[in-house]
């Protein structure tokens, strides 16, 4: 197929965003975003980024985004907005800095405010969007794992993305230990 037919076939499969929520960029998360995308770009048009390459402030929270559904600051919170507005599938990867996300990825679901469904006017990103969520840590406990899939799914909940799904990831301190769950990964994919 050439041409007018690839379009086509690429505007009609399903586009996934894979978001690496950790401010290392070759570290065992930004593995895992590889193995993932690389899995999925065989069945959808998939699109990786990583959180720590976009510059945005702290959310000030003056709420004037209550009333007009837009930021006051100018940065590149607008950048990724249109990587999850250009996407139908969302996975959020993220690891534990002291149970929970990164403060980079916490930061910038602050500044979704514009977006979040919780007053009128907001802005949105598009409807019909479905998210996942795939956490790590290097500990034991999937109990903390759990604690960063909500936060996740919290945070789709006033996007309006539909959680579909997420996987936890115990003992993984480094890439090789990433690269050891590829099965792992790879049955995780296979359900998206």
């Amino acid at each position: 197929m050439t041409g007018f037919g690839e379009m086509m076939l690429s505007s009609m499969r399903k586009k996934v965003l894979v978001v690496n929520c950790s401010p290392v960029r070759n570290g065992a998360t930004a593995e895992i975003v590889k193995i993932i995308s690389r899995e999925l770009s065989k069945r959808y048009e998939v699109r990786d980024i990583c959180i720590d390459d976009y510059k945005f402030s702290f959310c000030r929270g003056c709420r004037s985004c209550h009333e007009t559904a837009v930021c006051i600051l100018k940065d590149d919170v607008g950048l990724v907005i249109k990587e999850f507005e250009w996407a139908d599938i969302i996975i959020c990867a993220a690891p534990s800095y002291w149970a929970d996300v990164p403060g980079q990825f916490k930061s910038f679901i602050d500044r979704c405010t514009p977006w979040c469904n919780t007053h009128e006017p907001h802005a949105s990103i598009g409807e019909g969007k479905t998210g996942y969520a795939v956490v790590l840590r290097t500990g034991p406990n999937m109990a903390e794992c759990e604690r960063l899939i909500r936060t996740i799914e919290h945070y789709y909940g006033h996007m309006e993305i539909k959680m579909n799904g997420s996987l936890g990831l115990c003992l993984v301190a480094n890439r090789e230990d990433a690269v050891g769950r590829t099965e792992e990964i790879k049955e995780f994919c296979s359900k998206i």
